[in-house]
């Protein structure tokens, strides 16, 4: 049955920005969240990209804030994330470049996109392999955010420990086929990779609220 001039008004004016809504619709359809947290997502941003700089986008500093509730304070872990959320590399961190990238910790995400992720996350010189020394320099980051002390023997044990085991053509480095061959042997390191729902994401900013209104729509491609 067609559909008068009249009833498209209303509709429009019922879902209030339909632009929003379309883009919201397209991101939605790349990646693996719904429309509706997709707004939750975006009422987050906002408040994320007004936490410092009044600007729409998220710097390194609201990033950090966010994190780990510190903006200054140097944070490898922080400083990696925020670099790969920063798809353009222009600094700054946008709406779409956030979604897409929070979609990788999606329950329904891929495994090998976030095994991909987390090796890019490793990759400190972007030289496509994970070398000793960036190995290390990560353990040591994820020892500390952890409150774990080490001795310096035992974290040479787990460099050793890991090279062995992932390094399978014995150069000294894991490239990513070695990577997606060495991560399904030890699962648990994926666990972080998961944020099973999006009140788990919003529980890390605790001054969000979720506070959603536009129903979920089926996406037809």
């Amino acid at each position: 049955m067609p559909v008068s001039i009249k009833e498209c008004c209303c509709f429009l004016k019922k879902i209030g920005n339909p632009r929003r809504i379309i883009h919201f619709a397209l991101l939605a359809s790349e990646t693996s969240f719904s429309i509706n947290e997709i707004e939750a997502l975006h009422d987050l941003f906002e408040r994320l990209s007004h936490a410092i700089i009044e600007d729409g986008l998220i710097h390194k500093e609201e990033f950090r804030l966010a994190l780990f509730g510190d903006s200054s304070t140097h944070n490898l872990l922080a400083d990696r994330l925020f670099d790969i959320f920063d798809i353009k590399k222009n600094g700054v961190i946008e709406f779409d470049e956030f979604v897409r990238s929070l979609s990788i910790f999606h329950p329904d995400a891929p495994e090998s996109d976030k095994i991909e992720f987390m090796f890019r996350l490793y990759d400190l010189k972007h030289n496509g392999f994970i070398e000793r020394d960036e190995l290390k320099e990560m353990v040591l980051a994820l020892l500390s955010e952890m409150n774990v002390d080490l001795s310096n023997d035992e974290v040479e044990a787990i460099l050793d420990k890991t090279i062995l085991d992932a390094d399978l053509n014995g150069d000294g480095k894991i490239d990513l086929e070695e990577w997606k061959a060495f991560i399904p042997k030890y699962p648990s390191l994926l666990n972080n990779m998961t944020l099973p729902l999006l009140r788990e994401i919003t529980q890390a900013f605790p001054n969000f609220v979720l506070n959603t209104q536009v129903r979920d729509l089926e996406i037809v491609t």
